[in-house]
């Protein structure tokens, strides 16, 4: 059996793991704590763990701790499974904070500069298999399409942009030849893996803020049904909207408060979400993670924690069951379409 034949038949947990807190997202976390975050995932996750991570996260850091927690645990390669977002490269850090994404990382020793072109993701694919050691790739992707095409300041100026991705997925496509890893896209605007689907052949594809318990068009989910057909495996992600679905303060990551109108419907959704969770006696959460779940041609949630101690009831999670009388009250109550026939 060919190498990429054999990538064809990893069997993806219901939960995967991010590790931007690998790499001092908001917060730098101690390497000890670090590494009981990466045991724990090992330990509750059935085989083989999957960890999502990219250049991007902490100019390298994340790929860099994680590689490093997982040899310090003695885990074997081969029971792990890594996807790796490519497109941001570490460079030397010259200024006070790193210039890629100022205010978010903590406490870093490299700067990072984005490369979407041919080379520039095999330069990107190399440095990542570097920084991961032992530990190789198994899915790559380009990290972020639709936020690269949205910087364009016209529409001739986009055309060029888009051609940067395809010349990048030509690069991925080498990959996959020459590495046998599997390729995909992740992105927040879902239309735009719908673009880029419609014009490369993708093994896996990761929707981020898009099909969740609040927000589920008909739209998308005709897509999705187009990607199951084609055996597209389906990644959902950013399923609790920032945290904010499970009553916190960041909506699809921006501080928001009920001062508009817009808002005060975001806040009186939760408000009335809340409380048939608690009708139910059931916690957000795991409503949340059910319900993305439930979507045509998806077979894991990617969930990330800075807390060691939240592994386990995030693996859980995916693994509660829920009333129908609770998913009928949310329809009745207009909080999901009465259109929604997945679950």
């Amino acid at each position: 059996m060919s190498q990429a034949k054999a990538q064809q038949k990893i069997n993806l947990p219901k939960v995967i793991f991010g590790t931007s807190a690998l790499g001092n997202l908001y917060t730098a976390l101690p390497i000890e704590v670090k590494e009981e975050i990466v045991s724990n995932c090992v330990k509750y996750s059935p085989a083989p763990v999957v960890f999502d991570s990219a250049g991007k996260y902490g100019a390298g850091l994340a790929l860099e701790a994680l590689a490093e927690c997982l040899d310090r645990l003695e885990v074997d390669p081969s029971s792990v499974v890594i996807s790796n977002k490519l497109g941001w490269f570490r460079t030397e850090l010259t200024t006070e904070e790193p210039t890629f994404e100022p205010g978010v990382w903590r406490d870093l020793k490299f700067d990072a500069v984005q490369k979407i072109s041919y080379e520039g993701i095999l330069e990107c694919f190399e440095q990542g298999n570097k920084l991961l050691g032992k530990y190789a790739p198994q899915f790559i992707s380009i990290h972020d399409p639709d936020e690269y095409l949205a910087t364009a300041n016209s529409a001739e100026e986009e055309a060029e942009l888009y051609n940067d991705v395809l010349e990048a997925y030509k690069a991925l496509a080498t990959l996959r030849e020459t590495h046998g890893v599997l390729i995909g896209v992740g992105a927040k605007t879902w239309t735009t893996i719908q673009r880029i689907a419609s014009d490369i052949d993708l093994d896996w594809v990761m929707f981020a803020n898009s099909m969740t318990i609040r927000k589920h068009p008909s739209d998308l989910l005709e897509f999705m049904e187009e990607l199951k057909a084609k055996n597209v495996r389906i990644i959902n992600s950013a399923v609790f909207h920032a945290g904010f679905l499970t009553g916190g303060d960041y909506y699809d990551y921006k501080l928001i408060k009920p001062d508009t109108e817009e808002n005060k419907a975001i806040f009186k959704w939760r408000e009335d979400f809340f409380r048939l969770c608690n009708q139910f006696n059931i916690k957000p959460a795991a409503a949340c993670v059910q319900f993305a779940l439930s979507a045509p041609g998806v077979v894991s949630i990617a969930l990330n924690t800075t807390n060691p101690g939240r592994v386990e009831e995030n693996v859980q999670l995916a693994y509660q069951e829920i009333p129908v009388d609770f998913w009928a009250a949310m329809k009745n109550e207009g909080l999901i379409s009465k259109e929604y026939n997945y679950l």
